[in-house]
């Protein structure tokens, strides 16, 4: 098993990137029964980072086998392990992860050897060199079957890029990059994961993606199967709400009861007129106002729900990047001290390197 990285990546993807960093960084990773995994990605990623400052946040997400006691094998100073009371699944575990992490930037990893942690400086001084928020993973030659993972993976990368307008390749790929600040503006929960791209496009983060190595599955079973795909529609309709109504919910659920309720007035007013016979047609005007005033409702307390989230947290629904100018602050530089200023990055194609406004028309493929 020594080794293992080397046989499906002899080609080299970033060969400019092999130098020592001062730059601080976290590798989190979720594990669920991955016993047999545990030694090898250790030695992988200490091997790879060994120029680096890091720490590997190893979470257990309630294994059932001896992923722990590998882990604890394996522990040095560097090594962080977190355990889970139960499996409340990948997305949670992450997000512990990302809570307990200390450097300046985060890597997410999966467990499953799948993943080459050999991408990491990369897709790290191309984080730092183009001041991006979110490095996002794309796996340039996938080692899985067609018919139950790449062909449902494709359909379901289209549709989200469809509903969201967030133009990436690959959304199931859990390697990515992320800036300390951006990982934790996310909300990771429920299974929420997938959508790490969609909910930093919701915060403003500046995303690009670049090509990283894929490897078959050595030791284990895979997590995933087609049983999830309602699952994802579901979390895919939730991002789709929370990017356009999540903070202006009654655009939303007004304009639908408005819709009904306009319609059931319409139809009463057409019964009136004996414009149809019997009581079929009084019922639907009835069952569409009442339908169209409880939707209306709805959207009243969601506006009210989100003032309450808001005003009872302290959170803004905006995120500042920089403020330029203004009065010092107590303890701040001298005047005359040059500002930092950080300038708008375009969104670059990881494929070509051509760079993109992240403005671009909606559908506009990356």
């Amino acid at each position: 098993m020594e080794g293992y990285f080397d046989l499906h990546a002899s080609y080299d993807l970033f060969p400019e990137i092999r130098k020592k960093h001062g730059c601080q960084i976290s590798i989190v990773i979720p594990l669920f029964n991955e016993q047999d995994n545990v030694p090898h990605l250790l030695r992988a990623v200490r091997d790879t980072l060994q120029n680096f400052d890091y720490e590997i946040i190893a979470v257990d997400d309630g294994s059932t086998d001896n992923t722990v006691q590998m882990l604890r094998q394996s522990a040095d100073e560097r090594l962080k392990i977190i355990t889970m009371t139960r499996n409340f699944g990948q997305t949670s575990a992450m997000a512990a992860g990302i809570a307990h992490a200390s450097g300046e930037y985060i890597a997410t990893l999966d467990g499953d050897l799948q993943n080459d942690p050999t991408d990491i400086p990369g897709m790290l001084e191309h984080a730092r060199s183009g001041q991006w928020d979110i490095v996002a993973g794309y796996r340039a030659n996938r080692l899985d079957g067609f018919l139950l993972r790449k062909l449902p993976s494709r359909i379901a990368n289209a549709m989200i890029r469809k509903l969201t307008g967030v133009h990436l390749r690959d959304y199931g790929c859990t390697l990515k990059v992320f800036k300390k600040e951006a990982a934790e503006r996310l909300g990771l929960y429920g299974e929420l994961h997938r959508f790490i791209p969609v909910l930093g496009n919701i915060s403003g983060a500046r995303m690009t993606e670049l090509p990283v190595r894929h490897h078959k599955r050595r030791f284990g079973k895979s997590k995933y199967g087609l049983g999830r795909t309602t699952r994802v529609l579901g979390d895919l309709l939730l991002m789709v709400y929370m990017q356009r109504w999540m903070r202006k919910p009654m655009h939303l659920f007004g304009a639908l009861g408005g819709t009904f309720l306009a319609a059931g007035i319409l139809l009463l007013v057409w019964q009136m007129l004996h414009l149809f016979s019997g009581t079929t047609g009084t019922l639907a005007g009835l069952a569409l106002s009442l339908g169209g005033i409880m939707v209306v409702l709805l959207g009243l307390i969601a506006e009210m729900l989100m003032r309450s989230y808001y005003e009872g947290t302290g959170k803004t629904p905006y995120v500042i990047r920089e403020i330029i100018g203004g009065a010092a602050p107590a303890g701040a530089a001298p005047a005359g001290t040059p500002l930092a200023v950080i300038p708008a990055a375009p969104f670059v194609n990881g494929r070509n390197g051509h760079s993109f406004r992240q403005d671009r028309v909606a559908g506009e493929p990356v």
